[in-house]
């Protein structure tokens, strides 16, 4: 892996003037026009069986602010403008390419107000960013330097439901490097109870950050439901909730960094079970858990700093029987009900079913390691006994 070519985003609060609020509200409402009318374009000309690239759209926005009616999008920046033609097109390249779903048009309330600017639409100078269309540089809240030898080739700025604004600067980082190579190898099976349990026998804590915040949020939320509907009154109110989920974000990916920080720089191989979470949030009663506990999230970040800093990362198949395997002798056994914690194998063993779980995907991920080949379900065990498909979700509450 070549350290020059590590592209990291680091992102700021920062606090804008009024006018700068202004121009970047201005910013915001006019990216989201030029999407949603390039969207438009795009499958009002697919009916008539013609293809709209980025070139064609970009002809388009040139049209778009001679006439009187859109002549307002020559009040802000044209980088973000062609920004989001790009990122309308790379919108439709993952979706050809089955990595996500169809374009959708972007909602005033509902969708997130961001604008990108490259390197044309903004000046970086003495750790001071100012951007295109204004005369002040932004007052940003450095709560942590940039490395050395950084110099950012796009700035996103964005604000959040909870009105708060953030500006995301992407560079090349050399400072990312591959770490001294490790023989240590950890299995990682996540729960409910505990958010991670360890090949090691350790066992972290779950945060719970929603539920601890919970109390706090349902009385946010029945303030905001007796308010009028388009009230100033309601505004403030939806404010207060947005506040209180991104107080719960905000903590959870904290635990998030830290704990996948630390795996990373432990382990040279780390084994995780290929979770469905999308078809798991189905479970009514467990969907508020599992969102809490964000298990795709940790993947992510697992993933991507496992490529950073050359560690592996292998993912055993879901339906690998990891908490009925008896990690000692390999038996399998018939049934294992989530309400059975520990369980006596016929070898004699007594095992900590999140701790067994964890083992077994540590040796699956070995056998990966070693052959190559990918891990499917154990069917029967070694004395011959008929196995169970694993249950779709073996997680407590």
């Amino acid at each position: 892996m070549s350290t020059s070519r590590v592209k990291r985003a680091f992102k700021y609060r920062f606090y804008p003037s009024d006018a700068q609020a202004a121009e970047l509200s201005r910013t915001f409402g006019c990216v989201r026009k030029v999407y949603n009318m390039a969207l438009a374009a795009r499958i009002e000309a697919w009916t008539r069986q013609e293809r709209v690239n980025y070139n064609a759209t970009s002809a388009m926005l040139t049209a778009w602010k001679k006439t009187e009616e859109l002549a307002y999008l020559n009040e802000v920046s044209s980088v973000p403008l062609q920004q989001t033609l790009r990122h309308r097109q790379l919108a439709f390249t993952s979706f050809f390419g089955k990595r996500a779903k169809y374009p959708r048009f972007k909602s005033r309330k509902k969708s997130r107000k961001s604008a990108e600017y490259t390197t044309s639409g903004f000046r970086f100078r003495d750790g001071r960013l100012t951007l295109a269309k204004m005369s002040e540089p932004l007052d940003i809240r450095w709560s942590r330097p940039l490395p050395e030898g950084v110099s950012p080739s796009t700035v996103t700025v964005s604000q959040d439901a909870a009105g708060r604004w953030f500006v995301s600067m992407l560079g090349e980082d050399a400072s990312v490097k591959p770490l001294p190579a490790t023989d240590t190898a950890v299995g990682i099976d996540v729960g409910l109870d505990h958010l991670l349990t360890l090949s090691t026998g350790e066992k972290i804590a779950n945060p719970r950050h929603e539920r601890r915040d919970r109390n706090r949020l349902a009385k946010a939320q029945r303030t905001l439901a007796r308010k009028e509907k388009g009230s100033a009154n309601r505004a403030k109110a939806r404010l207060k909730v947005a506040k209180v989920h991104a107080r719960i974000t905000d903590r959870r990916r904290d635990h998030l960094h830290k704990l996948t920080t630390r795996l990373v720089c432990e382990n040279q191989t780390l084994v995780i079970e290929d979770l469905t979470v999308r078809n798991m949030v189905k479970n009514r009663s467990l969907a508020r858990a599992i969102s809490d506990a964000a298990w795709s999230e940790f993947r992510s970040m697992l993933e991507y700093k496992a490529a950073w800093y050359g560690r592996e990362v292998i993912a055993v198949d879901r339906w690998f029987p990891s908490s009925k395997l008896c990690s000692a002798c390999g038996t399998l056994a018939d049934k294992m009900p989530l309400s059975v914690r520990t369980w006596t194998c016929a070898c004699g063993t007594t095992h900590d079913r999140d701790v067994n779980a964890a083992k077994n995907l540590l040796a699956a991920g070995r056998a990966v390691a070693a052959c190559g080949a990918g891990v499917r379900p154990q069917r029967s065990s070694p004395g011959g006994q008929s196995a169970m498909k694993q249950e779709v979700s073996r997680r407590e509450p």
